[in-house]
């Protein structure tokens, strides 16, 4: 554009982005057509005259997140935008975390009861959430054995409980145990036997996407190499709350699902409000197969991750 047109342009374009004006409005005060206005303004965003910028509070990229939601159907997505999504992986989490915290702090009410899975992700996540309502939460499963304190999901619930001055429902026992009949013993004892049974009122949970790899599940690195191996070949590429999915999103029964101490797919499956938190590269395909399954209504997840999904999803349709 020269000087005069470029005067002309910013000029129209303040009228219609800042004052508000409508496109016939500016035709008719500059004597031109509206479809001239409306050419005016296109070049005015293409040759870079208009910026378009949005500054939301929060460090996601809107256009990756609104792309992401839309391919999958999801009622929300958070993608960390691309500058923190580089950092190491306990940082990644971090923000993650927090993301994941603004998020549980704007949608939970009192009406709710909030069941929180064991996951290094949730647990960060309780230490950023500053306020919630007067409302239950619930462990959805037990805890990795070996993991340091602050990992620990029974102290992630009960901190998470005491902010709002809710009822904390715990599960002290190992997320994965030996077999079926230790499994059994356990879930008959009383205040485990509690916990399991607030799992038909959750209405909104917190829950980790985790890849059937190594260092990419503490389940899959939790079970002996013979029977991860064995799901594996089975076609497993998913694990949230040591439940299985293959790589169309199908939830898997394998022998894993009689010793672990966790909410079952299908009771997951009924709470009205699912947030996953998925990131990282290596849990695209992860990503993908557990969104596929329907179980999840938002998701939170980083630049990293956001992208080979996105492809994933546009390829397999």
């Amino acid at each position: 554009m020269g000087p005069t047109e470029a005067i002309a342009a910013a000029t129209i374009a303040r009228r219609f982005y800042v004052l508000g004006q409508s496109k016939l409005e500016i035709a008719e005060e500059f004597g031109v057509s509206r479809f001239k206005v409306a050419r005016i303004l296109d070049q005015a965003r293409e040759s870079g005259l208009v910026r378009m910028e949005f500054d939301l509070g929060v460090p996601v990229d809107p256009a990756l997140s609104d792309e992401l939601r839309s391919a999958y159907g999801l009622n929300r997505v958070l993608v960390l935008e691309r500058a923190l999504s580089r950092g190491d992986r306990p940082m990644v989490r971090r923000h993650i975390g927090a993301l994941a915290a603004a998020v549980l702090t704007e949608v939970v009410t009192k009406d709710d009861v909030v069941g929180l899975s064991w996951a290094r992700s949730v647990n960060v996540m309780a230490e950023s959430v500053a306020s919630l309502p007067r409302v239950p939460v619930v462990q959805l499963c037990g805890v990795q054995a070996g993991m340091d304190m602050r990992d620990r999901s029974v102290e992630t619930v009960s901190r998470v409980a005491a902010i709002g001055g809710g009822d904390a429902y715990p599960i002290y026992g190992p997320l994965v145990l030996q077999d079926r009949r230790t499994t059994e013993i356990l879930r008959r004892q009383p205040g485990i036997a509690e916990t399991f049974g607030q799992f038909r009122n959750l209405t909104k949970a917190v829950v980790s996407i985790g890849a059937w790899a190594p260092g990419e599940s503490t389940v899959y690195d939790a079970v002996a190499p013979a029977e991860r191996d064995a799901i594996a070949k089975r076609g497993a590429v998913a694990e949230v709350a040591a439940r299985l999915f293959d790589g169309d999103g199908n939830a898997m029964s394998t022998g894993l699902a009689h010793h672990v101490l966790a909410v079952s797919i299908e009771e997951l499956k009924r709470v009205p409000e699912v947030i996953a938190l998925g990131y990282t590269a290596p849990k695209a395909e992860a990503i993908d197969a557990v969104l596929r399954s329907g179980m999840v209504t938002t998701l939170i997840t980083d630049t990293a991750a956001a992208e080979p999904a996105l492809k994933l999803a546009e390829r397999r349709g």
